[in-house]
């Protein structure tokens, strides 16, 4: 029997998800603070099997997998007061009449940042000792490279370009100051002052495509910053530079990318890409100078519980009165991924 401080609260997400968000230590924390059917996990808002629980419903536990949050949703759950996502971005989750109907709307995007930030960190450790060339001509000559061959790989004062001081690239930038790199941030929003406090050289754009020898995007999908590596941006790389991806595909224009891949002047390491996944004719797929991986770099696998623990947190808080941790207020859709 639910205590009288309990919530009603209902999950709405694909299921696959919820045995790895929620292990049971997990389910048994958000049981204890909220009225909670574990069994029950909505795909559908219109489905009549979920009517009962969602005309009660005060908390929606979303993730992957969760339909639009729209008017409809609001008439179906007319006591809904917070929403508590499971996962990353609200951005596509969350619909106006949402943020207009007052709902709470928290998000376990930060939890989702470190496994990104981590992804990358390897990624920019590997690029610059040039390894994933080496490892191609290893399978090809099966011989070992020589000083010469090698003279210009290597870490030490390597050059680093971070465009986005999001909670992935922030958290990048926490994970690099161990190595002896010298790294650079873009970001409009942030000033001289903030940069020397995140132990970075602020640049304007072109003046880290310039002079980094790898760029890593963290710059959130939002119409300013579509295409913002276009094909004269993308020339400003050094040749033989390195161009990290794991924000999204839409930020660089996919023509002008491939051709500079094709033409060997530039490298990749590609986690996101535009379309989503590739053609299974892209180029890219074969091109010895491009790394690509199946979207990857964020929470996966036993990764998914740190973000039910934050959720479990949240909630916890939610029930003992206090405010949330990981709020995403409507003001944040303008500037956030």
């Amino acid at each position: 029997m639910p205590s009288p401080q309990q919530p009603r609260a209902v999950f709405a997400m694909d299921p696959v998800h919820l045995p790895l968000l929620f292990p049971p230590p997990l389910m048994a924390r958000l049981q204890q603070a909220a009225d909670l059917d574990p069994e029950l996990v909505v795909q559908d808002f219109a489905d009549p099997a979920a009517a009962p629980a969602l005309s009660q419903a005060e908390v929606l536990i979303t993730g992957w997998g969760c339909p639009h949050l729209d008017a409809d949703v609001l008439a179906a759950a007319p006591r809904l007061r917070t929403v508590l996502h499971a996962a990353g971005s609200v951005r596509s989750l969350v619909g106006e009449a949402l943020w207009q109907g007052g709902v709470t709307v928290v998000s376990a995007v930060t939890g989702n940042a470190l496994p990104v930030a981590e992804y990358t960190l390897a990624m920019i450790l590997l690029a610059g000792k040039d390894t994933f060339a080496h490892r191609e001509h290893f399978r090809g000559t099966h011989t070992y490279p020589s000083p010469t061959e090698t003279a210009d790989t290597g870490n030490l004062g390597r050059r680093v370009g971070i465009i986005g001081a999001s909670r992935v690239g922030r958290r990048l930038l926490e994970l690099l100051r161990p190595f002896d790199l010298a790294v650079s941030l873009y970001d409009p929003y942030v000033n001289a002052t903030e940069a020397a406090a995140l132990g970075v050289e602020l640049l304007s754009l072109e003046g880290l495509l310039d002079t980094s020898d790898i760029v890593s995007l963290h710059a959130p999908d939002i119409p300013e910053t579509y295409r913002m590596l276009d094909r004269d941006r993308l020339a400003l790389i050094k040749d033989g530079g390195v161009l990290i991806n794991t924000s999204r595909g839409a930020l660089v224009d996919p023509v002008a990318l491939t051709d500079e891949l094709l033409s060997g002047r530039l490298s990749a390491v590609l986690d996101v890409t535009e379309p989503e996944p590739l053609p299974a004719g892209s180029p890219l797929y074969h091109l010895p100078n491009v790394f690509l991986t199946p979207h990857i770099a964020g929470s996966l696998g036993n990764e998914l519980e740190r973000l039910g623990r934050i959720v479990c947190d949240e909630l916890e808080r939610l029930v003992a009165g206090l405010p949330p941790v990981h709020e995403v207020s409507h003001a944040d859709m303008t500037r956030v991924a």
